[in-house]
């Protein structure tokens, strides 16, 4: 591994280019993959941009995470994960899916290594010049080949998406939208912005952060307590009324008795 130096003069670590790594013996590509850093510097992040940032990202991760436990297909999702692509400086983005890969947690995404690079990248933007998401990095993401590229613009609560139209593209075509709704050919899913709310779409189903799913639950077993308290409610009543039946005819037969021992 290298140190490069970016236009401002200050060094950050970068991986090896494609034709270093493929130079390189297993132990050797070992050694480089331990000695990438599983962080990012200040200098490389962007400044903090408080809850609205934290919990559009956590929220979605949740979601996404939700819905891809329940699935066949491999989906690993990450944050803030420092990813190394060959020879390029590297990056950290606020959310990422790769497809058809082991799922396991990870310090850092050296493609090299993994043998894939991103499928699918969400930045969440607040507030400040928005040339790094919307100029950028719709610029850089296309050149290293990530098939979709999303902004979800907190600012102005409004989601852009951008895609490659086909395979060893490298210039994103703007999404457009159906009925509101920018569908995820990488996700399979579709996405949307709803009030202060970004929302995923599997088909006609809404998917649901953890939170919302254990509320939602907690709605159902109390209306199924309810169906049960009521339904035995209506048992004891019935078994009331069958006893006060039962009652009166002990009753009546009794009288009966009387009246014919009277006859005789």
């Amino acid at each position: 591994m290298g140190r490069n130096t970016n236009e401002g003069g200050d060094a950050f670590p970068r991986a090896p280019t494609q034709e270093e790594w493929e130079a390189m013996g297993p132990e050797e590509r070992e050694r480089v993959v331990a000695s990438l850093p599983g962080e990012v510097t200040w200098d490389e992040m962007a400044m903090p941009e408080g809850d609205k940032h934290f919990r559009a990202k956590v929220r979605t991760l949740d979601v996404l995470e939700g819905y891809f436990s329940h699935q066949r297909r491999r989906v690993y999702l990450g944050a803030e994960l420092p990813i190394y692509y060959p020879g390029e400086r590297r990056f950290a983005p606020d959310l990422l899916a790769v497809l058809d890969v082991e799922t396991h947690e990870r310090e850092k995404w050296v493609v090299s290594h993994e043998g894939k690079g991103l499928d699918w990248v969400l930045e969440v933007h607040v507030g400040g010049d928005r040339k790094k998401d919307a100029e950028y990095n719709v610029e850089r993401y296309a050149r290293l080949g990530i098939p979709e590229y999303f902004i979800y613009d907190r600012a102005r609560e409004r989601l852009e998406g951008y895609r490659l139209p086909e395979p060893g593209a490298r210039r994103y075509e703007r999404m457009k939208t159906n009925q509101g709704r920018y569908t995820s050919e990488v996700l399979g899913l579709e996405l949307e912005v709803v009030g202060a709310q970004l929302q995923v779409w599997a088909g006609n189903a809404l998917l649901l952060e953890s939170g919302e799913l254990v509320a939602r639950m907690k709605e159902k077993l109390e209306e199924v307590q309810q169906r049960v308290d009521e339904e035995a409610r209506l048992r004891a009543e019935e078994a009331r009324q069958r006893e006060k039946a039962e009652r009166r005819i002990a009753e009546l037969t009794a009288e009966l008795e009387r009246l014919q021992h009277r006859e005789e």
